[in-house]
């Protein structure tokens, strides 16, 4: 991702041509080491340019199957119609590092350890940010807003429900339905457990519906799991990376072996066991977590007359939102009912 730098201002003199380049260089490399590493933006979102104020997701239902016909009859007339849409508006966020003067004067021809940690660190928060809100609205799908660094993020699928729900709607004027994609069940109570929980949670994904009413059929291939539950995590880790089903003793073929994706969100910190399944083929296609940057980090910089402090500032702009639940749900690890959640049979 590449980095704006703007015309310095302000007050002029040796130090800031002594501090400017290599900074700018420390700046440079540390945001080639991390776009490298990536995070839970790269993994788990659709990440697009945006050059609008914000970004329209329109959905619509699909043309049904071709019709036999006649010799000699025409072909019967069929249409689409737009069955929703999901608004994501940019956010803009700033942050600035402040260099001291005696920082400048004691820096000589490089940089000084202080200076350029700071601009490694600045660096770091610019990428820290845009994972960090990912991982925040995918942790709160079950709420329609949240407050993410002060800025209100709306978190609703576009039927105006929660990412995650048992009641989302699909179809229009032609047919209508209501469909889940949140759970709940005993599926961390063992291994064995798990393994018949995550087939048939698959099978959910899998015959969630479009907008006729047909099963997507996409197939579920990633596994999110908090970063505060090691059980939960050495369960699903168990399952999914043994080529024997586990808990048994003639070992069976284990049908999950090799066919998931393990990412565990650190930030995503819970009171119980659950587990997002995800499509990425569904997320791709249906467009389900987007992150829209509108303006990279454009940086600038000058000297504050008043305190001959070399100041730094950071700026950007980006969205974050779902274009549709259709690629995700949520299981709760649970011996009793969850409210909104329905119960994995």
């Amino acid at each position: 991702m590449s980095i704006i730098y703007s015309t310095s201002g302000g007050q002029h003199n040796g130090a800031i041509g002594k501090l400017e380049t290599p900074i700018k260089m420390v700046i440079e490399h540390e945001s080639d080491l991390l776009t490298k590493q990536g995070g839970i933006r790269d993994w788990l979102f659709n990440v697009e340019r945006s050059h609008r104020f914000g970004e329209t997701l329109i959905g619509e239902n699909e043309f049904g199957v071709f019709r036999a016909t006649e010799e000699g009859a025409g072909a019967e007339n069929d249409t689409t119609e737009e069955t929703y849409s999901k608004f994501i508006e940019h956010i803009q966020f700033m942050k600035e590092f402040t260099i001291t003067a005696q920082m400048m004067e004691d820096a000589n021809y490089g940089v000084a350890a202080d200076a350029k940690r700071r601009a490694e660190n600045f660096t770091r928060a610019y990428y820290k940010t845009q994972h960090k809100i990912c991982e925040y609205a995918l942790s709160h799908g079950t709420s329609t807003s949240g407050i993410f660094a002060k800025a209100k993020l709306d978190l609703t699928a576009p039927d105006g429900l929660p990412l995650f729900s048992a009641s989302h709607t699909w179809g229009g004027k032609k047919a209508s339905g209501t469909q889940s994609n949140f759970y709940w069940g005993n599926i961390f109570d063992s291994t064995s457990a798990f393994e018949e929980g995550l087939a048939r949670l698959a099978v959910a994904l899998r015959n969630v519906k479009d907008e006729n009413g047909e099963p997507l059929g996409y197939t579920a291939d990633t596994l999110i799991l908090p970063g505060n539950r090691p059980r939960a995590e050495m369960i699903a880790k168990k399952v999914c990376g043994s080529e024997g089903a586990t808990g048994n003793g003639y070992n069976d073929i284990n049908l999950h072996y090799g066919n998931w994706n393990i990412i565990v969100m650190p930030n995503w910190q819970t009171e119980d066991d659950r587990v997002m399944i995800m499509s990425s083929e569904a997320n791709k296609n249906l467009g389900g977590n987007m992150f829209f940057s509108r303006v990279p980090l454009t940086v600038n910089h000058w000297v504050d007359n008043h305190t001959g402090n070399y100041i730094w500032c950071g700026r950007c702009r980006f969205g974050v939102g779902f274009g549709t639940y259709k690629h995700i749900l949520l299981a709760v690890g649970r011996d009793s009912e969850v409210d909104g959640a329905s119960a994995i049979l």
